[in-house]
């Protein structure tokens, strides 16, 4: 019997390059990747990541979904990406978050929706292309995770009171 050596790439062959020339971080590119389109769905094209999969657990998944991809936006930011493109980033965050808050349908349309990938292809079109970071900046993207992080907050609290009201009738 022939053995057959099979190769497997996560980032592919060459480092990812952002549109002005500098590399992109490659912890961002992993991760991206990870989250959104690692597996792929026998006989389809269909990609997908741990995104869908970690946003099955009530609750906790979108939570944790979501923080990975605001880890992935702080790096972003010290990347030299535009205000205007993190908010564009906090946007996808915030849209994937609340399909993932819909158990099951959510998770399904989360394949779909890629968010990590989508921040990713921002971060190489426009890595870069900002001046340094001031304090104005970092008050901006702390507001602006804040805005994201109360989001979630108020859809883990609806989860809640729905799984609740569900349940109410059971207890007695």
């Amino acid at each position: 019997m022939k053995t057959q050596e099979v190769e497997f790439e996560v980032l592919g062959k060459e480092a990812p390059q952002s549109g002005h020339g500098s590399t992109v971080d490659p912890f961002i590119a992993l991760m991206a990747r990870l989250m959104d389109d690692i597996f792929v769905i026998p006989g389809t094209s269909i990609r997908f990541g741990l995104d869908p999969i970690i946003s099955l657990l009530p609750a906790f998944g979108a939570t944790a979904s979501a923080g990975v991809s605001l880890v992935l936006i702080a790096l972003s930011a010290r990347r030299g990406v535009p205000k205007i493109v993190l908010a564009r980033m906090a946007t996808n965050v915030v849209i994937n978050a609340a399909l993932d808050s819909v158990p099951v349908v959510g998770d399904a349309l989360s394949i779909f929706f890629r968010s990590n990938a989508r921040n990713y292809e921002l971060l190489q079109k426009h890595a870069g292309q900002s001046r340094a970071s001031t304090a104005g900046d970092w008050l901006f993207l702390l507001g602006l995770f804040g805005i994201v992080i109360a989001v979630i907050a108020l859809m883990i609290i609806g989860s809640i009171a729905v799984l609740h009201f569900l349940l109410t009738p059971f207890r007695r």
